[in-house]
């Protein structure tokens, strides 16, 4: 953020509530003595931003304006403001939705604005790990090294239920966790959603969240979710789109090989912190449910770990008519392909392969290295180019 910065007019910060964008904003102004800063949860600030956004807007240095949302009529005065006067560094904006995909923003600011995305923190954030799981993987391939792991399937477990946002972090019990996450989802639904858009019907929104927990690492099916919750098919629609807007969800493309012409298209679900989903689905203990907040935990890691990784890869999920299902398929701009498994067990079989053996025949030379990642504690080959590795090898593993 501090690089783009010294080069870009506008850096935005994204992310859901919690996240510390404000937090991280504040550190980067450190040494700019001429910074000011707005904050428009203030009332009377966001008075003021509405009454006169030229006179608001007016500062020598860099101006911080946090949760930008709230006064989306500062947006044209932003764009006029850096137009007249291209100096680097003009505006930091921190916001709690994606701002360029809100209706209520009259312009977008292409080639004027850099956004950085922040999620909750990763696991090597929290523990003090190199996080170099994607840049190793592909320098490496299976040769990677990574830490011997003493986690087991309950410690991952007791992982996905804390969650990254920091606050949920820092409490050290679980009854104190629930509490957060309870008063977390209380307050996107009276202020996030409500900023974005008119819903009507709160209940069907609080329902839909709690179906999509139970459903976070599947794919996802508009009308099943319209049958299910007894809502028409565009209000589902609408509703995920708006989740995704403000950073409750994600939706992960589905990718095809060029050689292949069956691939299904449909987009997977995950929820952008997993504790949040497991504490939606607190009581529910089958295998399935139990299985994708597992895969949601390490395709949160995977998520996070793209935003400062060297290779910058794409994630996708990857599965064809014939029953064949890759949970993540990283990508890079050669083409090289990084396939990931993901298991809720302590041990591995050689069928759990079976899916990446068909990537590594299809791709050739793109494929780069298929991973099993389970709950175990053992590096092992399964063959050229495949291996298992412990969950933890996605923290513990470095790029050199």
């Amino acid at each position: 953020m501090e690089e783009a910065l010294t080069d870009t007019r506008v850096v935005i910060v994204n992310g859901a509530r919690q996240t510390g964008k404000s937090t991280l904003a504040e550190l980067c102004l450190r040494g700019r003595s001429d910074s000011v800063r707005r904050y428009l949860d203030d009332p009377r600030t966001r008075a003021s931003a509405l009454a006169d956004p030229v006179a608001f807007l007016d500062s020598a240095g860099t101006m911080l304006i946090d949760e930008v949302q709230r006064v989306p009529e500062l947006w044209l005065t932003i764009k006029h403001s850096v137009d007249r006067d291209p100096r680097p560094g003009r505006f930091l904006l921190t916001g709690s939705a994606r701002l360029l995909g809100l209706s209520e923003l009259p312009d977008a600011l292409p080639g004027r604005s850099e956004t950085v995305e922040l999620f909750p923190l990763s696991q090597g954030e929290i523990s003090g790990e190199p996080d170099g799981f994607v840049d190793a993987a592909f320098t490496h391939g299976t040769r990677l090294q990574a830490k011997p792991s003493e986690l087991r399937r309950r410690d991952y477990l007791t992982l996905v239920s804390r969650g990254g946002y920091p606050e949920a972090v820092r409490r050290e019990t679980p009854k104190r966790r629930t509490q957060f996450f309870r008063s977390y989802l209380d307050d996107i639904m009276t202020r996030d959603v409500h900023q974005v858009a008119d819903i009507q019907r709160v209940s069907d929104m609080r329902r839909l969240i709690g179906t999509l927990a139970a459903r976070s690492g599947g794919l996802l099916n508009y009308n099943r979710l319209a049958s299910d919750l007894a809502l028409p098919a565009s209000t589902v629609r609408d509703y995920v789109g708006l989740l995704e807007l403000i950073y409750l969800i994600r939706l992960v493309p589905a990718w095809s090989p060029n050689a292949t012409a069956r691939a299904v298209a449909t987009p997977k679900l995950m929820f952008n912190d997993v504790g949040l989903a497991a504490h939606l689905v607190s009581g529910v203990t089958n295998d399935a449910t139990t299985g994708g907040l597992v895969e949601t935990f390490v395709l949160g890691e995977l998520a996070r770990q793209i935003t400062w990784s060297d290779t910058m890869p794409r994630l996708y999920h990857f599965r064809d008519r014939d029953g064949y299902e890759v949970d993540s398929v990283l990508e890079d701009n050669a083409g090289r392909v990084i396939a990931i498994e993901v298991k809720a067990a302590e041990t591995v079989r050689t069928d759990d392969f079976r899916s990446l053996r068909l990537l590594q025949r299809r791709l050739g030379d793109r494929f780069r290295a298929g991973f099993v990642v389970y709950c175990g504690d053992q590096q092992l080959p399964f063959g050229e180019n495949l291996a298992c590795i412990p969950i933890s090898a996605l923290w513990t593993a470095s790029p050199q």
